[in-house]
């Protein structure tokens, strides 16, 4: 994850000296030395952030003039005639929506990785502002437009929310290596949601969303590669746990096997897309099968890696193969 910053803008930090997570100095363990040790990557990481991000509005790209009461206050309530896209394009919009609402939940995990003091700190508060505008844009999208049932969203919101989140693998290097490949997986997930809806105006908010995606994706990747630096072992071993047990965010929501097949079969988000526009050109960025600074147990997990990266391949051919036998089973006809 490691570029220099091309930004001109300053990150104002706190003037307190800054213990991570309330931790004393004297704490050795590897977290600590790396939220130490990392601090001036991040700041300047966040610096280049700034300078590269375009303010925007959810409120701009919401057609407000197609929208109109519910029964509550006189109007008329959701009704399915009213629902908008293909049933895949429909999936994609109740799967990102929600995870994009489970916020709190990432927040909460990004905060106890990260502390709250320094860059670090800075970096958190701005990725939870900067995401929640996201699930603002969506939610107000869809429910001006009707495009899916209103109090489905809510009531999957509900449950979806109240389980949480939780990550695999704890600790800092498995916290980033796992942001750095999400980011981009919601990058490619949101760009080709808009598409898929055939829809000008939707189009349009979700590249807006990617584009900050992106943005987040190469602050994580970035300093990431300053960890691979640091401690290369280490990153090496998170690098591939993370891989192998990697699952989108909103895995836990209600139905998600089917609404993920549906999404796959569209050509969404599918396993090839997975390998092929997440999977390899972060792992390219960092030079993973060129670097030369493992130990034996880098090289361990390295070769774990590409084991497993062989037989995801596979898989990946398997589901294209079959691609068309799955969209009969979702009973897709068209």
């Amino acid at each position: 994850m490691a570029q220099s910053p091309t930004g001109g803008h300053s990150v104002a930090l706190p003037g307190r000296a800054w213990h991570p997570r309330g931790v004393t100095a004297v704490d050795d363990s590897l977290d600590v030395r790396l939220l130490l040790d990392l601090e001036s990557v991040v700041e300047a990481e966040l610096s280049r952030h700034l300078a590269m991000h375009k303010p925007w509005n959810p409120h701009d790209y919401v057609p407000w003039d197609e929208g109109r009461n519910f029964a509550f206050l006189g109007g008329e309530d959701w009704s399915p005639e009213q629902q908008r896209y293909s049933q895949a394009a429909r999936s994609s919009l109740f799967v990102n929506l929600l995870t994009e609402d489970n916020l709190p939940s990432y927040h909460h995990e990004i905060a106890g990785m990260f502390g709250r003091d320094g860059a670090w700190g800075t970096w958190v508060g701005r990725w939870t502002a900067e995401e929640n505008r996201h699930a603002v844009a969506i939610r107000d999208y869809l429910v001006v437009t009707r495009a899916v049932d209103p109090v489905a969203l809510e009531e999957a919101r509900m449950v979806h929310m109240t389980e949480g989140f939780h990550a695999v693998h704890p600790g800092l290097l498995h916290g980033v290596a796992y942001v750095s490949f999400q980011e981009l997986a919601t990058r490619v997930s949101h760009r080709n949601t808009g598409a898929a809806t055939g829809d000008p105006l939707a189009e349009q908010l979700f590249q807006r969303i990617a584009l900050d995606e992106n943005l987040h994706m190469l602050f994580y990747r970035n300093v990431f590669n300053a960890a691979l630096e640091h401690s290369p072992d280490s990153a090496m071993r998170a690098i591939t746990e993370t891989v192998r047990d990697f699952a989108m965010p909103g895995n836990g929501i209600e139905g998600f096997g089917r609404k993920s097949m549906e999404i796959a079969v569209a050509g969404i988000y599918d396993l090839r897309q997975h390998i092929d526009e997440v999977l390899m050109p972060v792992l390219r960025y960092w030079r993973i099968f060129e670097r030369n600074d493992f130990g034996p147990e880098g090289e361990l997990a390295r070769q774990e890696l590409a084991t497993f990266l062989e037989g995801l391949q596979v898989q990946a051919t398997r589901f294209d193969d079959r691609r068309e036998a799955m969209a009969l089973r979702l009973g897709w006809t068209d």
